[in-house]
């Protein structure tokens, strides 16, 4: 059937196994070696891709020909943003004592609802806003009106 193979006498069928098997991991390990090469790659053939589509996005340059935005200077202090438990302490206490003196205040307690309006008029910066024109429910295109060739009269034919 198959071919016949005289053995050494001195190669065992052990070693014979042993061998076979050292060829199948070394073929394993030199297919996975090209395999990662090939990943790596492939990775970087990414990392360009998306490099090229972050300048395509990047606006940057832009800025220079844009007008400067200046921000409203409001007065922050950082004990607000990073609370820990002491600062948390002394901030409920400073408000615990700003809502006493606002509950006992004489206009507050003869019209709570007109001293609070007249509070937020004094503070709240005033926002002019323009009256906004009304939109039709077709997105503020106006609808064609069709004009039925009966309804304007009859006509005579010339030919």
């Amino acid at each position: 059937m198959g071919k016949s193979r005289s053995l050494p006498e001195s190669v065992s069928k052990a070693d014979l196994k042993f061998e076979k098997k050292r060829q199948f991991y070394t073929k394993v390990k030199d297919t996975v070696a090209v395999l990662s090469a090939q990943k790596a790659i492939g990775k970087k053939k990414k990392l360009r891709s998306r490099q090229k589509k972050l300048k395509a996005y990047d606006l940057s340059s832009l800025s220079e020909f844009l007008p400067e935005v200046k921000t409203p200077q409001q007065p922050t202090s950082e004990a607000d943003f990073n609370l820990n438990c002491k600062s948390r302490q002394k901030l409920i206490l400073k408000e615990g004592k700003q809502l006493s003196t606002v509950l006992n205040h004489p206009a507050f307690q003869l019209d709570p609802l007109a001293s609070i309006y007249q509070h937020l008029q004094s503070t709240q910066p005033v926002i002019d806003e323009k009256p906004k024109k009304k939109k039709n429910k077709n997105g503020g295109r106006k609808k064609k009106s069709k004009k039925s060739k009966a309804s304007d009269g009859p006509q005579s034919m010339v030919l």
